[in-house]
């Protein structure tokens, strides 16, 4: 007995299934563009909300390198704030949570903290 399953017609596809057509040289090239162009148009947007969201960086022209580097200083800034929350709500005497306490990043090794 044959399992309806395996009906197999001999060219790798079960029998009764058309085989998907192959694309052509064209329409992969056209397939590649737009996955690039996509791909391109979620970094643009990830950028432009950085320049939303980073003081300082809202109407400048975007130069991403900027946006990057701004981005970094303004985290490690936040950082260092709400380490020195911790410590003054410590040394008032509170309890601060441990995963608040615990450091957000590792330093880097070349001393560019």
């Amino acid at each position: 007995m044959s399992s309806p399953q395996n009906n197999d017609n001999g060219s790798g596809s079960p029998a009764g299934q058309e085989e998907k057509p192959r694309l052509t040289e064209e329409e992969k090239k056209q397939n590649h563009i737009a996955s690039e162009q996509k791909r391109r148009q979620a970094i643009r947007e990830g950028f432009d909300r950085l320049t939303e969201l980073v003081p300082g960086l809202e109407g400048q022209g975007r130069s991403e390198g900027l946006v990057l580097k701004r981005t970094v200083e303004f985290m490690r800034e936040q950082i260092a704030e709400r380490q020195n929350l911790v410590e003054r709500v410590e040394g008032a005497g509170g309890d601060v949570d441990e995963k608040l306490k615990a450091p957000i990043y590792r330093k880097e090794k070349t001393g560019h903290a």
